[in-house]
């Protein structure tokens, strides 16, 4: 059974395993970026447009080397900065932000083995990484009181354990080749269990309806006693106890998924107005290009994406440096502040170029056969997952009364 033919509700079998090249530095890393990008941009509209999920693409993102990169050096990554990881996903969304955000929860989970992992599952879990296979997120549920309710629970059996819980929002859990499920355990405590795709127990169901990010497959993961390796179960809920930037990692990708979106929503718009708008009859001009009021907004919108994209850059750096010593309150707070700077900007300016592309290229770019809609039904949904409401009020906070924010994955 090919991918392509492959029932939409339903995959319980692990996918196919392929190996993957080592990347060993930062350059090398881009490059790889922009070859996915070329291959994922000419099907992205129609990928979307049929829901369509990007396989091949994903799995050439893989064959790459790309899932590893932000591995140590000392596990046998290239450890590249954290600049490099946001200019590789910005790359990637630029042609194609679902494709982008499928592998986004894998970095962050690394980071997360990085932080509390002992040796051994380090070496384990990085190095099947390494060799090509793919981590999926089995965190959120649906009809929780907040994002950090569990009700998925995990109990020992023998020297192993097994895992039960239903969860949703499940962004790379399709593609996985282990499923990394958050639960609480027999003692209170929040865990992280690897669990090995195909295994009984373990069913994984493509229901994502969102209308926006739509080939993304991030549905719903069922759990009946799926077994977890004993080795694989890590306390991840360390985490809240001792600062660290894991938070920041997160957001710093999720940012650079909205650039994407706007650099490809502006591309778009840019490409439209030259060959396809009609000028407005009072404007006097030839061309659509050559209205005033398209100039000025054009220019606006291009100053704006390029001061979220210098944010972002430098939220990268700021995470560089913070990471390269040991870690403090104030060193995490500073870099969630700058990470959270940058994503007030990438979610404006992906929200106004996605709008701005229709005012500007008329009506005509509202037809379905140009699928210009994604851009905006991207933006929305992507933008959604962190709220730039309380990013702002987190930034206000920091530099007016030195209150740090939050330690969690969404600030």
């Amino acid at each position: 059974m090919t991918y392509e033919s492959a029932p939409k509700d339903l995959r319980d079998q692990a996918p196919r395993l392929l190996p993957a090249r080592r990347i060993d530095n930062d350059a090398q890393a881009i490059d790889a970026a922009h070859e996915v990008a070329r291959l994922a941009k000419p099907g992205a509209a129609a990928r979307d447009r049929e829901r369509a999920l990007p396989w091949r693409e994903l799995e050439h993102f893989t064959a790459l080397g790309l899932g590893g990169i932000s591995i140590p050096r000392a596990y046998g990554g290239a450890q590249v900065s954290y600049a490099t990881v946001a200019e590789v996903f910005r790359v990637i969304c630029t042609a194609d932000p679902a494709l982008g955000q499928i592998p986004q929860n894998q970095f962050g989970l690394l980071n997360v083995i990085d932080n509390i992992a002992s040796d051994a599952q380090k070496r384990v879990l990085f190095g099947g990484v390494l060799n090509g296979r793919r981590i999926g997120n089995a965190g959120p549920e649906r009809n929780t009181r907040n994002t950090l309710e569990l009700k998925a629970r995990l109990v020992r059996d023998g020297e192993n354990f097994r895992v039960s819980g239903e969860k949703f929002y499940s962004t790379g859990a399709l593609f996985a080749h282990w499923v990394a499920v958050k639960a609480i355990d027999e003692e209170g405590r929040a865990v992280m269990g690897f669990v090995e795709r195909g295994v009984e127990g373990l069913r994984i169901v493509d229901d994502w309806s969102g209308f926006g990010q739509r080939t993304t497959a991030s549905g719903t993961v069922l759990l009946d006693n799926a077994p977890v390796s004993g080795s694989l179960v890590i306390h991840n809920g360390r985490l809240a106890d001792v600062p660290n930037v894991q938070g920041a990692v997160s957001q710093l990708i999720q940012a650079a998924i909205d650039a994407g979106i706007a650099a490809n929503a502006l591309e778009d718009a840019i490409d439209f107005i030259r060959t396809r708008t009609r000028p407005f009859i009072d404007a006097n001009v030839e061309h659509a290009s050559e209205e005033h009021f398209t100039i000025a907004e054009i220019g606006r919108l291009q100053v704006e994406l390029h001061a979220a994209e210098a944010l972002l850059e430098r939220a990268g750096h700021v995470l560089d440096e913070v990471s390269a010593r040991p870690i403090d309150d104030e060193s995490a707070a500073r870099a969630s502040i700058a990470v959270a700077e940058a994503k007030v900007l990438t979610t404006e300016i992906s929200l106004a170029a996605s709008e701005k592309l229709f005012e500007l290229a008329g009506s005509r770019a509202t037809l379905a056969e140009f699928n210009l809609d994604r851009h905006w039904r991207n933006a929305r949904v992507h933008t959604l997952h962190d709220p730039v409401r309380w990013k702002v009020q987190a930034v206000g906070a920091y530099h007016l009364n030195g209150a740090r924010p939050a330690r969690h994955s969404w600030i």
